[in-house]
C-alpha cells in the first residue's frame, strides 16, 4: 500500500510543505485510481472468463443431452430390429414348416401314385411277387417306438422267401434324403424283419451322382414316369 506520509516527508526537504502536502495528495489519488483501474481490469476479465466457461459448460450440456437423445433413438432402433428379426425367424420358422409340410404332402402323392404300380414293375425287374396291397402305417422299431413307413407291404421274393418292403417318396432325390432313409428307417427296423427290400420313388433326382448312390446302397429306384 502506498504511504502517502513518507511521500510527503521526502519532499518538505526539498519544498515548502503546503506544495509538499498537495504533490503528495495527487500522488495518493493517482495510486488509487491506478489500483482501481486494474481492479477493474482484472474483474473484466475475470467476468469474461465466467462468460466463456458458462457458454462452455452451457454447449456440453447440449451436447450432453444430444447424445442422450441419439442414445435413446439407437435403443428404439435396436429394439425395432430385435423385434423384427425376431418377426423374421418366425416367419422362416413358418415358411420352413409349410415347405416341410409342401415337401410331405407332394412325398405322399407319389408314393399314392406308387402303389398300385409298383407290384408289377418289382415281379418284372426283381422277381419279387408282392402278397399284399402295399400301404402307408406306422411299424414299432426295435426299441418299441413307432415309425412311420410310407410304402409297407409283404411280399416274396424270386427263391419264394418272405420279405418285407419298406419304401418311401421324395418329390426330388438327394443323398442326403437316401443317408436319412437308411438311418431312420432301415437301420431302425433291420431286427424287427428278417428281410428287408428297400424301395425309393421321386419325380427327380437332386443329382446324377443320386442314382449310382442309390444302387450302391442295394436301394430299387422308380421314378414317377414309370407309374
Amino acid at each position: 500500500m502506498l504511504n502517502t506520509l513518507k511521500i510527503y516527508d521526502d519532499l518538505t526537504e526539498t519544498m515548502d510543505e503546503r506544495a509538499a502536502r498537495k504533490i503528495a495528495y495527487i500522488i495518493g489519488m493517482v495510486y488509487e485510481e491506478l489500483q482501481n483501474v486494474a481492479t477493474k481490469v482484472e474483474l473484466k476479465e475475470l467476468t469474461d472468463n465466467v462468460k466463456e466457461l458458462s457458454k462452455a459448460q452451457r454447449q456440453t450440456e447440449m451436447r450432453v443431452q444430444e447424445l442422450a437423445e441419439a442414445q435413446k433413438e439407437l435403443a428404439e432402433a435396436q429394439k425395432r430390429t430385435e423385434n423384427e428379426l425376431h418377426q423374421l425367424v418366425v416367419e422362416h420358422k413358418d415358411t420352413k414348416k409349410q415347405i416341410g409340410g409342401l415337401s410331405t404332402t407332394v412325398g405322399y402323392g407319389i408314393e399314392d401314385k406308387a402303389y398300385p404300380a409298383l407290384p408289377a414293375l418289382l415281379k418284372q425287374d426283381f422277381g419279387i411277387t408282392v402278397q399284399e396291397r402295399l400301404i402307408r402305417d406306422y411299424v414299432k422299431d426295435r426299441t418299441g417306438r413307432n415309425i412311420e413307413v410310407n410304402i409297407l407291404g409283404r411280399a416274396l421274393n424270386k427263391d419264394g422267401k418272405s420279405i418285407t418292403i419298406i419304401g418311401e417318396g421324395k418329390s426330388q432325390l438327394s443323398v442326403n434324403d437316401v443317408n436319412d432313409f437308411i438311418r431312420k428307417k432301415l437301420n431302425r427296423l433291420q431286427d424287427v424283419f428278417d428281410e428287408i427290400f428297400p424301395v425309393m420313388v421321386t419325380y427327380m433326382v437332386s443329382a446324377p451322382e443320386v442314382r449310382g448312390y442309390v444302387r450302391e446302397k442295394g436301394i430299387a429306384l422308380y421314378y414317377s414316369y414309370n407309374f
